[in-house]
């Protein structure tokens, strides 16, 4: 098994519905329990939940506020995000996995300080307002993931619900990509695979980006292409890139071929790698994006996730 583990990020949608969770769990399967002699990657799982989220909160009668698709979480929407999240989501996740052999261990950030987060700060909307979003959490420099690191270690394989806890014990509502990113920097993974509905960034005509590298990204951020929810996305790939993560790959996670062949180093034909500097391949495109074509790609992505905000950064 490889010391340097891979973080795998899964959006909610891929693991609330029926036939996408058996996909999910039949490509992880067949990553942790490989042909005899492979070398098995050691993986780290976040996952998300946002559409189970939004039918409890209905059930209950309590309203889905957002802004910029960046869900406001009050302490009756959070109590709600916990029990679908670290309750129905993960446990049912988890017991799929056990089910197909994969030795999964449900979590959350408030385990063993695995994520340890602070409040977020207030949300600038696109309109210009100052909107506090509540319950919202960042990890944290205080996260101690040797939890993880040991369960990794004696084989087993982290689940973690995208919850974080505060130092005074409150719960906290974490964007889940915000938080793969954050723990596959602590943990020095070698990867970390951003799983969702989509074959990676979309450029003209459709056609997935194959290659970014950190400096294209940070200035989709800044040119202010990317909305609120896609700048959580990208700024995890960011943090991750920065905490020493050799690169990150956004995936199709209804595809368990891609999701295998990330997991095993390599990089499906309709994905975008992202790095820190480009060291193109002969399948990928040259590093630099003209601004067109960033433009397209980021319209096109936020087009895809409903608004520019991916479901589980909806929570």
């Amino acid at each position: 098994m490889n010391t340097r583990p891979i973080v795998m990020k899964f959006g909610g949608e891929l693991i609330e519905d029926a036939s996408a969770l058996k996909t999910v769990v039949a490509a992880i399967a067949g990553i942790v329990n490989g042909a005899a002699g492979a070398v098995r990657p050691a993986l780290v799982i976040v996952h998300g939940g946002g559409r189970e989220i939004d039918a409890a909160l209905k059930v209950a009668g309590i309203e889905r506020r957002q802004v910029d698709g960046l869900r406001i979480t009050d302490q009756a929407t959070l109590d709600v995000v916990v029990a679908v999240l670290a309750g129905t989501v993960n446990t049912r996740f988890v017991a799929a996995l056990n089910a197909a052999g994969v030795r999964g261990v449900g979590l959350t950030g408030a385990d063993a300080r695995c994520g340890v987060s602070e409040h977020a700060p207030a949300h600038r909307s696109v309109d210009g307002g100052t909107v506090d979003l509540g319950r919202v959490g960042i990890p944290s420099g205080q996260s101690d993931t040797r939890l993880l690191a040991t369960l990794v270690s004696d084989g087993f394989v982290p689940v973690v619900a995208s919850i974080g806890a505060g130092e005074d014990g409150q719960l906290f509502n974490v964007n889940a990509d915000t938080f793969a990113g954050h723990l596959a920097a602590r943990l020095g993974a070698r990867r970390l695979v951003v799983a969702g509905s989509t074959p990676g960034v979309l450029g003209e005509a459709a056609a997935t980006v194959p290659l970014l590298e950190s400096s294209a990204v940070a200035q989709m951020v800044a040119s202010g292409t990317a909305t609120a929810g896609m700048v959580a996305k990208l700024r995890a790939c960011e943090h991750a890139l920065a905490g020493g993560v050799d690169d990150v790959l956004i995936v199709d996670g209804r595809d368990r071929s891609a999701i295998e062949l990330a997991a095993a180093g390599g990089v499906p034909k309709a994905a975008t790698r992202l790095v820190a500097t480009a060291t193109p391949t002969a399948t990928e495109a040259p590093a630099a994006m003209p601004a067109r074509e960033r433009d397209s790609a980021m319209r096109a992505m936020a087009s895809a996730s409903g608004g520019g905000a991916p479901r589980e950064s909806k929570k």
